[in-house]
Order: structure tokens, then sequence, then C-alpha cells
């Protein structure tokens, strides 16, 4: 079951993780939130990130801790 988390809007959004290569060819791991759950959903939050939901818009983003 992928983490979700409910804003203060009632909107769902549940955790993501992909690999990417940057255009320097460095890889590096996102995190995002998405309303659906797609490829890639994790179950829990990662070590050392705390979800924090921004004021303007309400959209979760992750925070290292």
């Amino acid at each position: 079951m992928a983490f979700s988390y409910t804003n203060s809007k009632g909107q769902t959004y549940y955790l993501h993780k992909k690999d990417v290569t940057l255009k320097n060819g460095r890889a590096q791991t996102i995190y995002f939130f998405a309303r659906d759950v797609r490829d890639g959903s994790l179950n829990a939050v990662p070590g050392g990130y705390a979800v924090v939901e921004t004021s303007r818009t309400g959209m979760p983003v992750l925070k290292k801790a």
C-alpha cells in the first residue's frame, strides 16, 4: 500500500520515487507526490525525511529532517 498524505484542503497524495540521470551523467533519486498511485510508489517516508505542506498551494513535499 502506497504512503498517502491528506493535506489541509482534503486532497490525498501518494508518495513516489524515481531514479533519474542528470545532464552531467550523475544518477539521482527524486521523490514526488501524485494524486494517483503509479509505478514507483513507496510504502513509507524514507529515513531522514519528513512530509511538510506548502503554505500557498497545500502541496505536500519531502524535507530533510
